[in-house]
């Protein structure tokens, strides 16, 4: 028996998983994350203003998520590099002007509203905001990942079987 060669840094993976599955990963990590943000901006509130503290919310957790995606939901089987730190970055400040006019919104509508429903607005707009992002990242920044084709395994020694001779 051979063994498949271990992945090395540099080597082509196969494709990631579909995008069903990615999808599923995607609102997993995200929006478990997501909701843990939800929760650390109104504590944040408490000794900043909230678009600050909405903005450092978002910068932790775009780091973070975009580790998980890179690893778990597209299937790169490695962490994100600068590149993909920064074109998510770039989706995650469009995510950030989301929920910052949908909060900036509701204040306008109504003068103060409770938590309750601060939260479902900013977790609202987050999630909408989360769509866009999935198919940013799906189709742009880890598509290069997926697209390329993977190598095959290299072989290893292998012989011939034996043949036998009739005598």
């Amino acid at each position: 028996m051979t063994s498949l060669p271990a992945h090395r840094p540099g080597m082509a993976t196969p494709a990631g998983p579909g995008p069903v599955a990615s999808f599923a990963r995607f609102v997993i990590f995200g929006g478990g994350v997501g909701v843990l943000s939800s929760f650390a901006i109104p504590l944040l509130v408490t000794i900043m203003p909230w678009a600050v503290s909405n903005a450092i919310i978002t910068a932790a957790s775009t780091v973070l998520c975009t580790e998980l995606h890179a690893r778990y939901t597209f299937g790169r089987g490695r962490g994100a590099g600068w590149r993909e730190h920064w074109q998510s970055a770039g989706s995650a400040t469009a995510a950030y002007a989301v929920t910052g006019v949908a909060v900036f919104v509701l204040h306008l509508v109504q003068a103060s509203p409770g938590r309750p429903t601060e939260q479902i607005v900013y977790l609202g707009a987050s999630g909408l905001a989360g769509t866009g992002r999935f198919v940013i990242l799906r189709l742009y920044v880890f598509a290069t990942g997926r697209a390329r084709t993977a190598r095959p395994p290299e072989p290893q020694g292998t012989a011939a079987p034996p043949v036998l001779l009739a005598a």
